[in-house]
């Protein structure tokens, strides 16, 4: 793509993660625009720019962690080809049902994880950046004609640990799954790492088993990609005190926190979150430390865009 100045560039989202759009917009020196839009007596949702979009290139920013906000997306990236705009580059800062990435063999099920992305790269984007995926397969559900990137938020992780100054500390992963990534940190921290035993047994619970004791006299430090209810988590948590931890912390990039998961975190003693804002709503307050993926998402973009100033 050859250099396109500021002036060519208009970045939105779609409502959900217009907080985040304003954020990347501020680190790329551009201004936020966001999308005129109305609701009609019968359900109808009415969306326009407010200025012409023809031969601009567009940065949308979009979280599609439910089913308004993922037919919102698209409808923004099919709307910009029928403006007539010159590039549509989404930015989707958590994807939803992401966990559902692969059917069983004899399920039945619907991989909605690969479906949902499908029905995105069918709107013909031309580049989709997927911030801290649970699973890489999403990113080849196309036919090959979309550019995409899987930006990884390691360095802003390795930041925020560095930043609590802890002088002995272990990572947890809270399975197996997760434990060569939670290793790639370690070795960043040159610190040790473990991973829990986690069997799942229904949609929504996991069982922990036990933790290694390399955890006895450490801080543990918890980390996965997203808390969502908040079990395993919690349970890992528990699994580090009764093998010696001293203390633990919870990091996860996407903040969820479904149901009652903030009380269950209360119950347990867990008193702070560290995660960042990908998952629309999520801001610091009394249980959460949530730090902004924004920066690192501007730089990808200003690559991808080779813009000039």
């Amino acid at each position: 793509m050859p250099l396109v100045t500021s002036s060519d560039i208009i970045i939105t989202a779609n409502e959900a993660s217009e907080a985040l759009g304003l954020k990347i917009a501020n680190e790329m020196g551009l201004e936020f625009t966001k999308t005129t839009k109305k609701y009609f007596t019968d359900g109808e949702i009415y969306h326009s720019f407010p200025e012409k979009i023809a031969g601009k290139d567009i940065i949308i920013v979009g979280s599609s962690h439910n089913d308004s906000s993922h037919q919102e997306l698209i409808d923004l990236i099919d709307g910009c080809h029928f403006l007539r705009a010159r590039t549509v580059n989404v930015v989707i800062s958590y994807l939803g049902y992401s966990t559902m990435e692969q059917s069983k063999p004899g399920s039945n099920e619907i991989p909605k994880g690969i479906t949902r992305t499908r029905q995105i790269f069918r709107a013909r984007p031309h580049f989709v950046a997927f911030i801290d995926l649970h699973s890489e397969a999403v990113l080849h559900a196309h036919g090959g004609n979309v550019h995409t990137q899987h930006i990884h938020t390691n360095e802003l992780i390795v930041e925020k640990i560095k930043e609590l100054q802890l002088q002995n500390f272990v990572l947890v992963s809270p399975d197996y799954g997760r434990s060569k990534w939670v290793a790639k940190l370690a070795g960043l921290l040159d610190a040790p790492h473990t991973a829990a035993d986690k069997d799942r047994f229904a949609m929504d619970e996991t069982m922990v088993g036990q933790v290694a004791s390399v955890v006895n006299g450490k801080t543990a430090i918890i980390c996965d990609d997203m808390i969502r209810t908040g079990g395993s988590i919690i349970q890992t948590a528990e699994r580090c005190r009764q093998a010696g931890a001293v203390d633990t912390i919870l990091y996860a990039t996407h903040l969820v926190l479904a149901g009652d998961s903030r009380e269950k975190f209360k119950r347990h003693g867990i008193a702070k979150i560290i995660g960042a804002d990908t998952y629309p709503g999520c801001v610091t307050d009394e249980l959460l430390e949530v730090y902004s993926v924004a920066p690192l998402v501007a730089s990808v973009l200003n690559r991808q865009l080779k813009i000039r100033i």
